[in-house]
């Protein structure tokens, strides 16, 4: 079960064996967010060894993809969780010409919600950028 504000934030996209793959829905960034399906965990170090490595992987082989798919000059991964307790990694594609650059992204400028052929074309190149991944589509 996802908490609330990931449910509201974001959109479930695909997922693995192990996560959930969602995209945030503010469009100023392409910016997904990987979270394990096991619950009650909100830190990194409360999983598995095993599971650990694979969170690890996933989050490295999706900002890969993102970085080479969206051409970012930066990826920000980051699992803080001071405001969502599940523990949740974002992905977030940055550019040199992003309104908050070099800036972290978190309350930066508000949201900018998608319009609905922009957010389905990011969708579309995010599952295409994964597509050689294990990851099912949702």
């Amino acid at each position: 079960m996802l908490d609330k504000r990931l449910q509201n934030d974001c959109l479930i996209i695909a997922q693995s064996s192990m996560n959930y793959l969602l995209l945030n829905k503010d469009a100023n960034y392409p910016w997904v967010i990987l979270v394990p399906k096991q619950e009650n965990i909100s830190e990194l170090f409360e999983l598995s060894e095993q599971d650990q490595w694979q969170l690890n992987l996933e989050v490295n082989l999706v900002a890969a993809r993102l970085k080479k798919a969206f051409q970012a000059d930066k990826m920000n991964i980051a699992a803080i969780g001071n405001v969502v307790n599940q523990l949740h990694v974002h992905i977030i594609a940055r550019f040199k010409l992003d309104s908050v650059w070099p800036k972290p992204v978190w309350g930066a400028i508000e949201a900018k919600p998608y319009a609905e052929k922009q957010l389905k074309n990011t969708v579309e190149l995010i599952l295409h950028a994964i597509d050689d991944l294990d990851f099912s589509r949702e």
